[in-house]
């Protein structure tokens, strides 16, 4: 699966920043329908991200589309639209608010019919289920196993503190000033539970967006502690904060170098027919050659080796 490092979210009726967008630096960009588009832009926003879908060239970037939330009047139409005319353009549908698994069954049928209409030999449309809810994050088993489709669990950090009665402590509840409130990571383990759920049905999982795009510090913290959980990207509300983020989700040369040597070492080992596998005086098991190797690829497909 391609980086996804950087997302970037663009409002879906904002024309001028679609160009912009896929000129970009940015791994992802997800065209959004949702909670950047007022309700009297919904329909020209679902018109405008269908037009620049089909003209612009996106043949360089990982293209997403969030719709609205299935309890709203917008959804089905956001879904049926943008899967019918361009859905040979996109990587998948980002869900958000997903708090059940009927949420997915209900995406995933509907594609299914979409795509058989289609008739074309396109690759299946994916699915991003935005975890957002204590319901969703306790169901979050259920949602990964819905389809085949799901390919990302995302962390929605404001709708996810309104819906356990979380202290908002921030004018965008994006996760700045925390340190003001809390001795920690205050959501330490919502993260590091989504992140779980993900990567043991081998998914992506995505930080939520660090809201202050003037504060380029706090959102490094943000995103190194999400790479720390193990989260392979985060989401960018704005264009200045996508070299950050690329930055922190970016194999840094001393990385690659300790995971060539550990890939090197264990491929020794495997040729002499020994089972332990030592790197600079210290024993390395298995599953650090599996770290090592998928930082390796990472590094590959990013061209830094």
């Amino acid at each position: 699966m391609k980086p996804r490092r950087s997302n970037l979210s663009v409002p879906g009726h904002m024309k001028k920043m679609h160009g912009k967008a896929s000129d970009s630096p940015a791994d992802v960009i997800m065209l959004d329908l949702e909670d950047s588009v007022p309700v009297e832009e919904k329909a020209n926003a679902r018109a405008q991200v269908i037009e620049s879908l089909l003209n612009l060239d996106w043949s360089r970037k990982t293209v997403t589309v969030r719709i609205n939330a299935l309890d709203t009047p917008f959804a089905y139409r956001d879904l049926l639209e943008v899967a019918e005319q361009a859905g040979h353009i996109i990587d998948a549908i980002v869900i958000p608010k997903v708090n059940h698994p009927s949420d997915i069954y209900f995406a995933d049928r509907l594609l299914d019919g979409i795509e058989l209409n289609r008739k074309t030999a396109a690759a299946p449309i994916g699915i991003e289920a935005s975890i957002e809810t204590a319901e969703g994050l306790l169901r979050a088993t259920e949602i990964v196993t819905a389809s085949s489709r799901v390919k990302t669990l995302v962390f929605g950090i404001a709708d996810y503190s309104a819906s356990i009665g979380a202290r908002l402590v921030s004018i965008s509840g994006h996760g700045e000033k925390e340190e003001e409130l809390y001795p920690g990571h205050r959501w330490h383990f919502a993260i590091s539970n989504m992140v779980m759920h993900a990567k043991a049905h081998g998914l992506m999982a995505i930080d939520a967006p660090y809201g202050n795009f003037k504060d380029p510090e706090g959102l490094r913290r943000s995103a190194v502690m999400a790479c720390a959980l193990g989260c392979d990207g985060k989401w960018a509300i704005h264009p200045s904060q996508i070299d950050v983020i690329n930055d922190v989700f970016t194999p840094s040369a001393e990385e690659i170098a300790l995971a060539a040597k550990v890939i090197e070492a264990n491929a020794q080992a495997k040729s002499e027919g020994k089972g332990a596998i030592a790197v600079e005086g210290r024993m390395v098991d298995q599953a650090t050659v599996r770290l090592a190797t998928k930082l390796w690829e990472q590094a590959k497909y990013l061209r830094l080796v």
